[in-house]
């Protein structure tokens, strides 16, 4: 007799999506401020309740105030991301893991400084692998986890003096598809969300350090060299980063593992 054909699964409905996160614990890093902040706000909007990692203590204080009245909550973790023990720690017991906490520096090669390239690689590469170290034990103990890696086009292409943060964000893929196919037995899914510039302080400090690195007044830099290769000549907000990140720690996402989301303007089209 041949086979049985495998019952389809359950098709939701249309607009379906859940974004109830009530009873999950999510942990988000770098989240006093830009990316972070919205996405602990958006992930507590939600239900979620969040732990704020960040070294930015008025930041952090700034964050929970403004969480006030939300669904969920957010509770502030002052750390910094350079004791890996203490970021290890920190992630045991979370469902969600939002690594977004990161740093910048634009020089050449060979004016860059060893220790600053040390810096950036501990801190958006090694910690991230740490909390994920540290938070595993949980999610597959329970058979469900969302680990959400706060890329950048970066990830997926190289510019000039930027060898620390392209190196690391390169890293970082890695990171996440080898946690992707480890966790799928488990429930887990691990997937790089990919922005081009974001409207954040991060992208802000850059302006002055293009401006020197390529001889151009800073009022150029925009157009010329930080959205150059985007379609969409705009910033992106990062509200809309994490509207991308929420719908990734969604059960409508379990089937999403492995992969690199990109909200890059077209940047990434060429």
């Amino acid at each position: 007799m041949p086979a049985a054909t495998p019952a389809p699964a359950p098709r939701p409905a249309p607009g379906s999506v859940t974004l109830d996160l009530a009873g999950r614990t999510a942990l988000v890093t770098g989240a006093a401020g830009g990316i972070g902040r919205a996405c602990a706000l958006r992930l507590a909007a939600a239900g979620a309740r969040v732990r704020a990692v960040d070294r930015a203590a008025d930041g952090l204080e700034a964050l929970a105030h403004e969480a006030t009245g939300l669904p969920g909550a957010v509770e502030p973790r002052l750390l910094d991301l350079t004791d890996l023990a203490a970021a290890e720690a920190v992630a045991a017991g979370a469902d969600i893991l939002v690594n977004n906490a990161g740093l910048q520096l634009v020089r050449p090669i060979e004016e860059f400084p060893p220790d600053v390239f040390h810096t950036v690689l501990t801190v958006m590469l090694e910690a991230p692998f740490r909390l994920i170290r540290g938070a595993l034990p949980h999610m597959y103990g329970q058979g469900w986890g969302r680990i959400v890696n706060l890329s950048s086009v970066h990830g997926l292409r190289a510019s000039p003096f930027k060898s620390a943060y392209v190196a690391a964000k390169h890293g970082l893929e890695g990171l996440s598809k080898t946690a992707a196919l480890e966790g799928a037995p488990h429930g887990v899914t691990s997937n790089c969300v990919n922005p081009g510039y974001v409207r954040t302080p991060l992208v802000e400090r850059q302006i002055a350090d293009q401006a020197a690195a390529h001889s151009i007044p800073p009022d150029r830099v925009l157009t010329e060299v930080l959205l150059k290769d985007s379609a969409l000549k705009r910033l992106i907000e990062p509200e809309e980063v994490a509207e991308a990140v929420l719908y990734l720690c969604t059960p409508q996402a379990s089937f999403i593992t492995g992969t690199s989301l990109t909200l890059d303007g077209g940047w990434t089209a060429h």
